[in-house]
């Protein structure tokens, strides 16, 4: 009769390096996603000779003393629409007025007056003054 215990091996995986192992793929296949372009195909795009951003039609300014200017000429705000209407009917394309307003105006007239341009079928765009601060 044999009375010593037999040594039964026991099947054990080490994973101690396995997270290790993990992580650096982890992080490589991250680094390589972001460096792999997409667009496989290379087409050459036509240049242009002019900038083709929507142009400014014309500027409105707004001051601190809630004094109107239309391109450069002070208008009062009964007058906006008429003046307004003259400068927008020589664009074909769908114009854009820009609203340069100073940091204190109010925003009551600037409101009054996006009405005004939204009314003759322009777009509003808002610009406004920080004094120099960002």
């Amino acid at each position: 009769m044999n009375i010593r215990k037999r040594l039964k091996s026991h099947p054990e995986v080490h994973t101690g390096a396995l997270n290790d192992i993990l992580f650096i793929l982890l992080l490589f296949f991250l680094i390589v996603s972001t460096l792999a372009n997409p667009n496989v195909i290379k087409v050459s795009n036509p240049k242009a000779k002019s900038d083709t951003k929507s142009k400014q039609t014309v500027v409105i300014t707004v001051d601190k003393d809630q004094n109107l200017y239309l391109a450069q000429k002070k208008i009062a705000i009964d007058q906006l629409e008429t003046e307004l209407k003259t400068y927008l009917d020589k664009e074909t394309d769908k114009p854009s007025v820009v609203i340069n307003g100073d940091s204190t105006s109010h925003l009551g007239t600037a409101i009054r007056v996006m009405q005004v341009i939204k009314k003759l079928g322009a777009t509003p765009v808002m610009a406004v003054d920080n004094g120099g601060q960002r």
